[in-house]
């Protein structure tokens, strides 16, 4: 692939020789005013072990996948660590463990990435030189090679594969020389790296220190309605400087809004980077993923002008707000992490950027789109900043392109040559209003499936009714408050319901059973990669190993970061989902060291439970296989001690193995014994209508200590636990463990239809009673209450 050199803004610095100053022209690869890279990199899909070939092809076949339906064009794929350096090592070409990954090197995925339009980045570490004058020379030509017969456009060099030596610095600068003379606009991201005589050939720096996992490495810090308040919260780079490294957008865990922090990440801080992705983005929902392609797409079509910030009055746009673009154009970002709407008030003239001129069209892109008027030049528009979401805006005096829909909310779902147009309009159940086409366009209505057209029109307005009840009440908003109340009898059943509700599985198996089944072949393919690669199941992170029939698969705690995850010593849960009739239950290990710390020939208790209130306790000899009589009719067990590597559960009623595909299993959360509360707060009241998607969102305002604070439900006098939370409930993490947080906890507790005009108790419990004055508080969400109907857009005369 032709390699295009970005010529503009060159940085002259002046260097110090032993023979005195010259002057040497270095160009890092980008400056402040160069356009931004889209970029993938393949951290938290894989781990230290790297990537493969396989896999990256895959991997491939989604974004291609993604670029033909949708348009979506990345410019850059990174291999982060293992493809070629790892954690404190540095490796080679030649050597066996990257000859397994990669068996034709990087030709193929170079050939792959080329038709695709995508260059190659890698992950590694500044050093590498070894201790002679060969093995110096052996690294550069390596790392030249990447550049020369591979197009690679990133290097990522990361001080966790061990820092630069300082007698090494100059055979640094060299090898960055000569790989730019192949790669003129290589990007080096300085990753924590104590560069000196390196540091100007580096690009960026990381930006705070900071990654993205969320609820691993970065969390939220206050109270909100989903896991990403934490990342929107983050601030401004010092000066708009976009040659720096915000470590992109995590799509990987807790995915609720990461098209808010995307945002925010592509045209907000609009770095050299951007929008940048990085994890499992297959993980998404199968009609999330036009948003994915229309933010990078939008990013694509002006990031000429997004170079250019500025920083809006934060007491009139609130913190963090800015505007990017020319004269003529400007893109507007903003953010609300409060719980209630905020208006905001925007000046279309030279406050935001724009040149006076002619009249100013103001058109919403995110959350969704919507027109919001032609204006004069310095009118003042207000807006509506959604809770706990950031806002995107165009101002512009030139022809606006895109379809628009003048009398709804809409979202572009497709826009790209040669197809028709899809948009899906939005509005809230049982609405109406009408609309019109902005534009050179004729539509057609054809449903929530997108089938057999019911209509065509050409030009004028038409009224249109979306389905669904109207509501009486806001969706989201503040239900009835806490009252300080005696710590009831029922306290440990109310508790077990919650962390029965809850799981322990690997962040990403959450992701996707929170999105569901994939109907798109390359989605599921890159899905399964991941999963089903040796490493995730060799990990025993997700409890579906226990009912699989397989030996060789568990689901057991974390090696690495043993006793960090656990709750109070953990215990081992199992639900079969509903009450059954069980003669005999068995469980198996495959070994003594597996069993421990139980013995073999060794008595131990489990719990027996049908209703979570009344519990039987049994007794069972360890071993490899385990069986424990029950002989009852039963749902839930909790054992008082746990093997190390559990393999397999099963179950015996009447001679035949009992079905298995609604179990679940969790292994970390402590033993009713050792959450004995000291404080409770409850609150009670009746919904007489339910959005869809809604839930209850219960904030626990201050500091109730790691692990010190629990909410559950009763729902028409039957117990309902709250299935997630933010911080994240204790995982057994693909990489890394949870973030372990002592303050502002929110509990999500979904609402069924069935829950309608029947009395909701909520309990707050508190565990720590030294850190019991915290202020809980109820609200009601959705994360998308609206009804949409789609159309069909060609332009006129086809």
């Amino acid at each position: 692939m032709k390699r295009t050199k970005f010529l503009s803004g060159f940085f002259c610095l002046l260097i110090t020789t032993q023979v005195g100053y010259t002057q040497e022209k270095i160009f890092p690869g980008a400056d402040e005013k160069t356009p931004s890279k889209a970029q993938y990199f393949s951290w938290i899909n894989n781990t230290n072990e790297g990537p493969t070939e396989k896999q990256t092809l895959i991997n491939f076949t989604f974004f291609d996948w993604l670029k033909n339906t949708y348009g979506m064009q990345l410019d850059i794929y990174a291999f982060d660590a293992g493809a070629l350096d790892g954690k404190n090592f540095y490796g080679s070409l030649n050597s066996a463990r990257f000859k397994k990954q990669f068996p034709n090197s990087f030709d193929v995925l170079y050939k792959k990435a080329t038709n695709m339009g995508m260059h190659l980045g890698i992950w590694g570490g500044p050093d590498g030189f070894g201790n002679t004058a060969e093995e110096e020379q052996e690294r550069i030509s390596q790392m030249v090679k990447l550049c020369k017969d591979y197009g690679f456009a990133l290097f990522k060099f990361d001080a966790v594969c061990g820092p630069l030596r300082p007698e090494k610095e100059d055979a640094f600068v060299k090898m960055m020389i000569e790989a730019r003379k192949f790669s003129p606009d290589l990007i080096l991201l300085n990753h924590r790296l104590g560069l000196t005589k390196g540091l100007p050939y580096a690009t960026t720096f990381l930006w705070g220190g900071a990654e993205t996992y969320i609820d691993v490495v970065m969390n939220n810090n206050s109270t909100a309605p989903h896991h990403r308040q934490g990342a929107l919260s983050r601030g401004l780079v010092p000066g708009l400087r976009r040659l720096t490294e915000d470590h992109g957008v995590c799509i990987s865990s807790c995915l609720d809004y990461w098209e808010d922090d995307l945002v925010l990440q592509a045209f907000n801080r609009s770095l050299i980077l951007s929008p940048e992705i990085y994890g499992n983005p297959w993980l998404l929902r199968d009609e999330e993923y036009p948003k994915l392609a229309r933010i990078f797409n939008i990013h694509q079509k002006y990031k000429n002008i997004l170079t250019n910030g500025m920083v809006l009055p934060a007491k009139v746009y609130g913190a963090d707000a800015v505007s990017r673009g020319n004269g003529k154009t400007r893109l507007i970002t903003l953010k609300n992490l409060t719980w209630t709407e905020q208006l905001r008030t925007i000046r279309l003239g030279d406050e935001i950027g724009l040149a006076k001129g002619q009249k100013v069209k103001l058109i919403r892109l995110h959350p969704d789109e919507e027109y919001l008027g032609t204006h004069h030049y310095d009118d003042a528009v207000q807006v509506n900043i959604e809770p706990f979401r950031s806002a995107l805006f165009i101002a512009t005096t030139e022809e606006y392109t895109d379809p628009v829909i003048k009398g709804a909310r809409f979202q572009v779902i497709r826009n790209v040559p040669g197809k028709p147009v899809i948009i899906d309009l939005l509005g809230a159940p049982g609405s109406t209003t009408s609309i019109s086409v902005l534009g050179p366009w004729k539509y057609k209505k054809t449903g929530l499936t997108g089938l057999a057209a019911k209509m065509a029109i050409i030009s004028g307005e038409k009224k249109i009714s979306f389905a669904g009840t109207s509501l009486k009440h806001d969706p989201r908003r503040k239900l009835a408050g806490f009252n300080i109340i005696p710590v009831p009898k029922d306290a440990e059943s109310l508790y077990e319901a919650t962390v029965f509700a809850a799981d322990n599985n690997a962040l990403e198996v959450r992701s996707l059973l929170r999105s569901g089944k994939t109907d798109i072949q390359a989605v599921k393919q890159a899905r399964d990669a991941f999963f089903e690669q040796q490493a995730f199941v060799d990990r025993g992170l997700w409890d579906k190993n226990l009912f699989d029939g397989d030996l060789k698969t568990g689901f057991w705690e974390s090696a690495k970061y043993r006793g960090v995850q656990k709750v109070k010593g953990g215990m081992l849960r199992l639900d079969l989902g509903k009450v059954t009739g069980v003669d005999e239950l068995i469980l198996k290990v495959p070994d003594v060291f597996s069993l421990q710390p139980l013995l073999p020939e060794e008595g131990n208790f489990v719990e027996v439970s049908r209703d979570l209130i009344k519990w039987k306790q049994l007794t069972y000899i360890a071993g490899t296989t385990m069986n424990i009589s029950v002989n009852d009719s039963v749902r839930y067990f909790r054992f008082v001690n746990q093997p190390q590597q559990l393999t397999e559960v099963e179950a015996l009623y009447k001679g035949k193995q009992i079905d298995r595909s609604n179990w679940s299993a969790s292994n970390l959360f402590a033993p009713p014994n050792k959450m004995v509360a000291t404080k409770a707060w409850k609150s009670s009241f009746k919904l007489d209508e339910l959005a869809k998607n809604g839930y209850l969102s219960i904030a626990l305002n201050g500091t109730h200590g790691v692990e010190g604070a629990y909410v559950a439900a009763k729902i028409n006098g039957k117990y309902v636990g709250a299935p997630d939370r933010s911080v994240s409930y204790p995982s057994n993490t693909w990489e890394h463990s949870n973030a372990r947080l002592d303050q502002n906890y929110t509990y999500y507790i979904p609402l069924k239809e069935e829950y309608m005009n029947k009395e909701i108790e909520l309990f707050v419990f508190s565990y720590d009673a030294g850190n019991a004055d915290f202020k809980p508080e109820a609200w009601l969400w959705s994360t998308d209450p609206d009804e949409k109907i789609r159309l069909e857009l060609t332009p006129k005369g086809e």
